[in-house]
């Protein structure tokens, strides 16, 4: 599983996000965002900001980004709120990086679906890349996490990488994943299965068989 901790508060973190504001951009879109909820409830809008400001910092290191201390304190004055509960919500949802991560952050599901599925063998495609659980890689493109169910039980094994799922996973498919990322090309996110386009029946239907041309009453034989 992530190993949850705040970067240090340093006087170099300091130095690089003490500053921290919104581009033009996204000032627009935090007031937007925080309009979207009655007066007096503007601290409704953190999970969101937080996450306009994780990928302001991506923008600006070329990574997935991350949360420093100093620019969590800023959301919680735009939103007039105590910082340690903007901390106590970024350290509890795991979309929010609490330290520095790669260009690519895969995050590979480890529950028992995928793992019956071969989510081992997932893992350990990662490894082979140089990638470890918690840490940049010496290139600076990845991250590697493990994490709970994703909610793609049906196509496992899966992992996400930033934004985007890619499931049916084998070590061979992942590896075809990851080297279209490394050379700054953007894979087809989802199923990895040929033929399968969600997360439809590989082949012919097993169930309801007798649904596919006519609505038939299967009452009877239960």
């Amino acid at each position: 599983m992530a190993d949850r901790h705040l970067a240090p508060d340093t006087p170099e973190l300091r130095a690089r996000w003490g500053m921290f504001a919104w581009t033009k951009p996204n000032a627009k879109m935090a007031r937007a965002i925080i309009a979207r909820y009655p007066p007096g409830r503007q601290r409704s809008a953190v999970m969101p900001l937080l996450d306009l400001a994780q990928r302001q910092v991506g923008a600006d290191t070329n990574t997935q980004g991350w949360l420093p201390i100093p620019v969590m304190e800023f959301v919680a004055r735009e939103l007039d709120m105590p910082a340690i509960r903007v901390v106590e919500v970024a350290s509890f949802y795991t979309m929010y990086n609490l330290v520095p991560v790669g260009r690519f952050h895969v995050q590979v599901c480890g529950t028992t679906p995928c793992m019956l599925r071969g989510s081992d063998d997932i893992m350990a495609a990662c490894k082979a890349r140089g990638m470890a659980k918690g840490g940049v890689s010496a290139d600076g493109l990845w991250t590697l996490t493990e994490v709970e169910c994703m909610g793609n039980c049906a196509s496992a094994p899966m992992v996400q990488i930033n934004d985007d799922n890619y499931e049916d996973l084998t070590p061979e498919r992942l590896d075809a994943v990851l080297d279209a990322l490394a050379k700054g090309k953007t894979p087809k996110p989802g199923t990895q299965q040929p033929g399968r386009h969600t997360i439809e029946p590989i082949g012919a239907p097993t169930n309801l068989a007798a649904m596919v041309s006519a609505n038939y009453d299967y009452r009877g034989e239960w």
